[in-house]
């Protein structure tokens, strides 16, 4: 069993981890709005409509990356839960049903923060591409 500082210490480490795929998920959306721009500026709007779904999935794909270190960060909160922050465990014990979730997704996704820049450069792109 590891110490309490040890624990800690990870615990500190997976959560700087979790927090730095938030950036990198930024990264993703601004390289998608500097890409879909450049490629309407010089009217290729299928390179945008090629590029669109390739950079929406690598931003799934970090998000998932940060979900596996999420479940770890859960494993230490639960093995010691007088040594480390509960931040995730208490999330997982008020987490809604699927349903709920789904629905929280569905909410989450008309936030202008998520919705950024994705539907914007998708509508965008069409009408250049239709016009």
């Amino acid at each position: 069993m590891q110490t309490q500082s040890t624990q800690q210490a990870l615990w500190l480490a997976l959560h700087q981890q979790v927090e730095s795929y938030e950036g990198w998920a930024l990264m993703i959306k601004l390289a998608a709005f500097a890409l879909c721009t450049l490629a309407m500026l010089y009217h290729q709007t299928w390179v945008a409509m090629a590029i669109l779904p390739l950079l929406w999935l690598l931003d799934a794909i970090y998000k998932t990356f940060q979900g596996r270190l999420e479940k770890e960060l859960l494993k230490i909160e639960q093995a010691d839960a007088n040594a480390t922050p509960q931040l995730y465990s208490d999330w997982q014990q008020n987490r809604p049903s699927a349903l709920g979730l789904i629905s929280e997704y569905l909410r989450a996704s008309l936030r202008p923060t998520v919705a950024f820049p994705y539907p914007l450069l998708i509508a965008a792109v069409l009408i250049q591409y239709f016009h």
